[in-house]
């Protein structure tokens, strides 16, 4: 292995465990099993990475080809995304257990500077056929896509190449007058970005 590898990894359990956090608050805020459910399927893949991790990289001590120092380094990197990723399952039990969010933690979630909205695409809207790229929508209306359903199949961090369709749902975290923006264009009700 090499150590870029490595680092690959913990990027990815950076990446997938910020993600987890948007997904459990989102979870909570729209009181969505689906979402919950999906967030303790990426903290068991963020667990086999991080086992993986330790493995691989051990290994590479063993054989001398990381240094002791750079291989702690990457571990106790790895350690804190998986730790966060073991706090957003938890935020996500909250809804799979039943649990009723107390309204005073609902609207402190919802009074924060970053908004989390859920939003269907309608078959009018012009983001319908065009990729994320084109609609440059985290730059034009603040909104990031931070995940989307096609039918029944999630796509998680979706990039520049990614197509929106009619009757995509999509998930994004941005600044509220960002939000009402977005729901506008997915509508249909705007056609300028």
């Amino acid at each position: 292995m090499k150590k870029d590898k490595a680092e690959s990894l913990v990027f990815e359990i950076k990446d997938k465990s910020e993600l987890m956090v948007d997904l459990a608050y989102s979870s909570l805020i729209y009181d969505n099993r689906i979402i919950a459910e999906e967030v303790y399927d990426l903290e068991n893949l963020i667990d086999e990475l991080y086992q993986d991790l330790q493995r691989e990289t051990l290994e590479e001590v063993k054989n001398r080809k990381l240094l002791v120092d750079d291989a702690l380094t990457l571990m106790k990197l790895a350690q804190a995304g998986e730790q966060i990723a073991d706090a957003a399952q938890e935020i996500a039990d909250v809804v799979l257990r039943d649990v009723e969010l107390h309204p005073v933690l609902k609207d402190s979630i919802r009074e924060s500077d970053i908004v989390f909205t859920r939003v269907q695409v309608d078959e009018k809207s012009i983001l319908c056929g065009k990729t994320l790229g084109e609609l440059k929508l985290a730059s034009e209306t603040g909104m990031m896509v931070i995940a989307m359903r096609h039918g029944n199949r999630w796509l998680y961090g979706p990039t520049g190449k990614t197509r929106i369709d009619p009757g995509d749902v999509l998930f994004a975290r941005g600044p509220e007058d960002g939000e009402k923006h977005l729901i506008e264009l997915a509508r249909g009700e705007t056609r300028e970005i």
